[in-house]
């Protein structure tokens, strides 16, 4: 069974490409009939951030990601947080000692620095000298028995190579010559992300292995870690980064770079999945819109891509739109809620405002600067009345006003039909078209040249005793 596994660092919120690479290993275990699992990496204890791993569960859970194994639920291969497994590690890597594979190093972090400036003088690049590998037995020994602090290293094959197979970049090969004697376990006891990961891919019964290519570089040594062990190999499927440009990654420092942030700028969760999935992934076809469960069966390992993707804001804001026009009137109320109230109106007539605000929202937060003149008349200038296009000036204006105060002021319900019909009988009446009368009408009640209703809306929006102060307000200004 198809066994994989997100293993996120409780580091922050949650990066677009960290939600890409839950996103690809949830659709490829679904779409092949396997098991999710969720492990949290924190045995990076300095960069670990309180309330990050409440994220990670709050992000994956409101796209629909939902794991099978995990911290929260259980799983017949926990522990699944890393700092939970801490016993589990530095027997593996003593083990590793005695087959000659790892060895302690006690190397102080001074004698590294110095060993590294003088390489940085001879314009090399530092590679750990195997210092301690060549320690007899009885002074390594010594120096445990003083207590003396060490790390383990990994012992990489002074000559060889170390390679690997991947489904996206194929074969992948590297000299030994090039590779460092990474650490294993640290000095504080803890396995360095390196060394954890392998061991927890292989306890768990992970069977293909997805993440970032930043890790390609490193998989060789990994797979010197399985081959130390006897244990057979996870399948590879490295990944291409996301980027905001064609030279710049996606930033935490530019602000776009967290899922998070996109929730709270008025994107839609299932906008931004399905835009996310198309950042590195084809489905063969000319399909743009996904569910998630349209994801599961379209996904496949071939149509990933090799080229790092281009995050296109612009891209994702487009899709938002059309996911917002596809709500129905009462999805669209429930979202836009929070914004009415940040603009400080009333919802009486939410199937008007959904009505005028649904066509012409990209993202959530827009809604306020659409409504507010609803909630307080701008402070506006007579010109706006003037308009060529709809052929009034400041003397039509009047007029219009004159006639359509007390027109409205006799209605008895405030009612939209009732408005529509007094309005544009007013032009049939006076010969007049449609938009002589409602550009004046409209002008008084908004106070603004472009609102994102009529005439009509506005004034069934604003009730009969707000939209009658307002008109004469209007028609003051015209005087």
């Amino acid at each position: 069974m198809v066994r994989t596994r997100f293993a996120p660092s409780p580091t922050g919120f949650m990066h677009l490409g960290n939600l890409r690479s839950a996103l690809y290993t949830f659709l490829f275990a679904r779409h092949n009939g396997g098991r999710f699992i969720l492990r949290i990496e924190d045995t990076d204890l300095g960069r670990y951030v309180e309330g990050a791993v409440d994220v990670i569960y709050r992000t994956l859970k409101s796209v629909g990601m939902n794991w099978d194994e995990g911290p929260d639920v259980g799983g017949d291969f926990g522990p699944y947080v890393q700092s939970e497994r801490k016993g589990l590690y530095l027997p593996y890597a003593k083990e590793l000692i005695k087959k000659r594979k790892a060895y302690y190093c006690f190397c102080t972090e001074e004698e590294l620095s110095g060993r590294r400036e003088a390489a940085a003088a001879r314009g090399e690049t530092f590679k750990y000298d195997k210092h301690c590998l060549h320690l007899p037995e009885e002074e390594v020994q010594r120096r445990l028995d003083a207590g003396m602090p060490y790390v383990i290293r990994q012992n990489v094959p002074e000559h060889g190579e170390a390679s690997f197979d991947d489904l996206i970049y194929g074969h992948i090969a590297v000299d030994c010559a090039d590779l460092d004697d990474m650490i294993l376990i640290k000095a504080d006891g803890m396995p360095t992300y390196n060394f954890a990961n392998v061991i927890d891919d292989h306890t768990m019964g992970i069977t293909h292995v997805m993440r970032g290519n930043e890790y390609l570089s490193s998989t060789p040594k990994y797979n010197l870690l399985y081959d130390a062990f006897g244990w057979e190999k996870p399948t590879y499927i490295h990944m291409t980064p996301i980027m905001r440009d064609a030279t710049h990654k996606l930033s935490k420092r530019d602000g776009d770079a967290y899922f998070e942030d996109y929730v709270g700028k008025g994107y839609l969760k299932e906008a931004i999945i399905n835009y996310v999935a198309l950042l590195g992934w084809n489905p063969g076809d000319e399909r743009e819109f996904f569910t998630m469960d349209e994801l599961i069966e379209a996904f496949s390992i071939e149509g990933m891509s090799k080229s790092p993707a281009i995050f296109d804001v612009n891209k994702l804001t487009w899709m938002n739109a059309e996911y917002i026009r596809r709500l129905s009137t009462e999805q669209f109320t429930e979202y836009a809620m929070p914004y009415y109230q940040q603009a400080g109106i009333g919802t009486e007539h939410a199937d008007v405002l959904a009505r005028i605000l649904q066509p012409r929202t990209e993202v959530f937060t827009q809604i306020p600067d659409m409504v507010d003149f609803l909630a307080k008349l701008p402070d506006y200038d007579a010109e706006l009345f003037t308009n060529k296009k709809s052929k009034t000036n400041s003397e039509v204006a009047g007029n219009v006003l004159d006639m359509a105060i007390p027109a409205l002021k006799a209605l008895p319900a405030w009612e939209e039909q009732a408005i529509h019909d007094t309005l544009l009988g007013l032009a049939e009446q006076n010969g007049l078209k449609n938009g002589t009368i409602l550009w004046p009408v409209r002008i008084a009640l908004a106070g603004k040249q472009v609102t994102p209703g009529g005439a009509i809306e506005i004034a069934v929006l604003l009730g009969r005793e707000e939209s009658l102060r307002r008109l004469n307000l209007g028609r003051e200004k015209l005087q």
